[in-house]
């Protein structure tokens, strides 16, 4: 277990640091959390690579409590309009997380063995996309008001373009599509520190 400690706190600070970079802006699709989150799935397949995937889905799982702790009290302090945290972005962040590392896990595991940048680019790809669909629906989706009646989510679902140029969509799906874009592009850049360390120590 203490091997996987380096591991451990990366995950844990990086969960940390997004659930509070998620609440300040990057531009209007975007918040700080965008840029930070993705850096998850590059601390699992290192931990995948040099330990396994029984070693990667324990460093998940301490990221998914970090996260479960994050999002209770993100719902104890009160913003402008209510909790921090609410019913569906807690459900939604939680589920996200963990359906989204433990594919990274599992497809990482599957395609180690093929060229060195293939298991880390499709597993990130895959669970960075689940991750990203998994959280906007459940936090926003106007379909899914009935899992928090009281959560009023009619700002999300506001028709405007896509991106500001686009054919009118909720903006909910605006937000997704800009956080997926920069899952992806950071799944690619993270390539040459996944290289540069599995050279390394691996």
């Amino acid at each position: 277990m203490t091997r996987l400690i380096p591991g451990i706190l990366a995950m844990a600070a990086i969960v940390v640091a997004s659930n509070i970079l998620v609440q300040y802006l990057f531009g209007q699709w975007l918040t700080w959390g965008a840029f930070t989150y993705p850096f998850a799935f590059l601390v699992t397949d290192l931990t995948n690579r040099f330990y396994g995937a029984k070693a990667a889905r324990r460093v998940v799982l301490v990221g998914f409590l970090v996260g479960l702790a994050c999002s209770f009290i993100g719902t104890q302090i009160m913003g402008e309009f209510g909790p921090l945290v609410t019913l569906r972005i807690a459900a939604g962040s939680g589920l996200a997380f963990l359906t989204a590392q433990l594919l990274d896990v599992a497809i990482f595991d599957r395609l180690r063995a093929g060229k060195w940048w293939r298991a880390p680019l499709a597993s990130t790809l895959v669970g960075a996309s689940a991750d990203t669909v998994i959280f906007f629906t459940v936090a926003f989706s106007a379909g899914l008001a009935w899992l928090e009646p009281g959560n009023d989510v009619a700002w999300a679902n506001e028709m405007l373009p896509l991106l500001g140029i686009g054919p009118g969509l909720p903006l909910w799906v605006s937000l997704a599509l800009a956080d997926w874009g920069v899952k992806l592009m950071l799944a690619i850049l993270a390539l040459m520190p996944f290289r540069m360390m599995t050279r390394r120590w691996g």
